[in-house]
């Protein structure tokens, strides 16, 4: 009897991490479901962006482009659109898992293509890349899905008192 007891509850959860997974690839990962503090997040708690009718950026999606811009557009290319050196990343945000994303930056990645090797140094130590990092999603998935156009954002909505203090206490940790 335990090992139909067994094999049942291993098939049960095989069977939920399938439909989780299905779930996961049905679900709207652009949609701002609610905000707090300051920051957007979809209905499954992933941070995304939020942009007014009249082009207004929340504050993480424009401090995503300066930090972008401060330490990832040297390899990627002016608004994740590529470069000789690198991919263009700009539909990561998009199309990759948000903790892949994360993992990714903070490990880095190595991948042979045609023999070449393509090597993405790690940023788990550098402050100016992990205390920003969600930010740098959340332009990055705007970018992406096209809600933003290239260049700094002419608007922006202001950075709430929640963020700076999370930016300071990341800093200064």
């Amino acid at each position: 009897m335990q090992k139909i007891t067994v094999i049942f509850l291993s098939t049960s959860v095989a069977l939920g991490a399938m439909l989780q997974g299905a779930l996961a690839e049905d679900a709207d990962n652009i949609t701002a479901a609610y905000s707090k503090d300051g920051r957007y997040y979809t209905a499954d708690d992933v941070p995304t962006f939020n942009v007014a009718e009249d082009g207004t950026v929340d504050w993480p999606t424009y401090e995503g482009f300066r930090r972008y811009h401060s330490e990832c557009h040297v390899c990627h290319g002016p608004d994740g659109e590529g470069s000789s050196y690198a991919p263009a990343i700009k539909n990561s945000a998009v199309d990759l898992d948000y903790y892949d994303f994360l993992e990714i930056v903070a490990s880095g990645k190595m991948e042979s293509k045609g023999g070449t090797e393509f090597v993405m140094p790690t940023f788990g130590a550098n402050r100016n890349v992990m205390c920003y990092l969600d930010d740098i999603y959340v332009y990055l998935k705007a970018r992406g899905s096209d809600a933003i156009p290239r260049g700094r954002p002419r608007q922006k909505e202001p950075k709430s008192d929640a963020i700076r203090a999370d930016q300071k206490e990341c800093l200064d940790g």
